[in-house]
């Protein structure tokens, strides 16, 4: 039994890796391309990662955000790396989004449960460890609960969204998940919390205009934020990491309750929870 434990945890460690260094030699090659293609989600959050027992989790798929005007020509690199595109996606989203699905193509003996499929082209008894490869492609603008807009903001970084954004991503959740969760103390943890975006950095002066635009972004992002600091204890982190998550979480509050007011925002405040702030999507991963 313990041996089964430690080739699974094994394998599991494996495929993490595998499925960060597939995003950023998808985002190579659209680059060789003069294509623009970035991570966003828990494996950007993992791109960032320096405190690894910290982030170790489970992915389910990779999460990526394009220029619209790419994306036929995205279709094209996707296949060469085995990929077929789901239609009915971009159907349902009205080309707000694409997917591309194969395979899976992470071999391991552990991965799956007896009576699934063996994974194709992998040794005698090796399983699939997840029924398929699938990424997700937002095209100009991340949409969730709040929709974000990332055209003009892919070159900050190489192969991931800004850190601004990538954090917001994870703060304009509704309802957020222990993953969730986890990918914000992460970056927190990581990442230098500042005035100004550029690598490495998150920017609180971008956060608190964005918040000061949109009551509904506000809200949720400062009530996640709350969220934060009363679970941080609940992660392993040693003090200076508390401490880092703490001053961070103060420093992203201070600008959004700086940052001057839309009247678009205090016109929706008055209204406030009375009428529905964000999204509604039937499935939140």
């Amino acid at each position: 039994m313990a041996d089964e434990v430690t080739a699974r945890v094994a394998t599991e460690g494996r495929v993490r890796h595998e499925m960060l260094d597939e995003g950023r030699r998808l985002v190579d090659a659209a680059r060789a391309e003069g294509l623009t293609l970035r991570l966003l989600g828990g494996l950007a959050v993992r791109e960032h990662c320096r405190s690894r027992q910290l982030c170790e989790r489970d992915y389910t798929d990779l999460d990526m955000v394009a220029p619209a005007r790419d994306s036929r020509r995205l279709t094209a690199i996707f296949r060469e790396f085995g990929y077929t595109e789901n239609l009915d996606v971009s159907t349902a989203t009205a080309n707000a989004e694409i997917q591309f699905v194969r395979p899976c193509a992470h071999d391991g003996e552990s991965g799956a449960h007896d009576g699934e499929p063996r994974a194709h082209g992998g040794e005698s008894g090796a399983r699939r460890v997840h029924p398929d490869d699938h990424v997700d492609v937002f095209l100009d603008t991340f949409r969730m609960d709040h929709d974000i807009a990332l055209l003009r903001r892919l070159e900050i970084e190489p192969y991931t969204v800004s850190l601004s954004d990538l954090l917001l991503t994870k703060l304009q959740i509704f309802r957020m998940t222990e993953k969730d969760l986890r990918d914000i103390i992460t970056l927190l943890a990581d990442v230098d919390v500042g005035d100004r975006d550029g690598p490495g950095l998150i920017s609180g002066r971008y956060v608190g205009e964005l918040c000061a635009d949109d009551w509904g972004l506000f809200y949720d992002v400062t009530m996640n934020l709350q969220r934060v600091g009363e679970s941080v204890a609940m992660f392993d982190l040693d003090d200076a990491q508390t401490a880092r998550v703490n001053q961070a979480v103060l420093r992203l509050v201070a600008a959004i309750d700086g940052a001057p007011k839309s009247l678009r925002w205090r016109l929706r405040a008055r209204v406030g929870t009375r009428k529905s702030w964000h999204s509604q999507l039937d499935d939140q991963e």
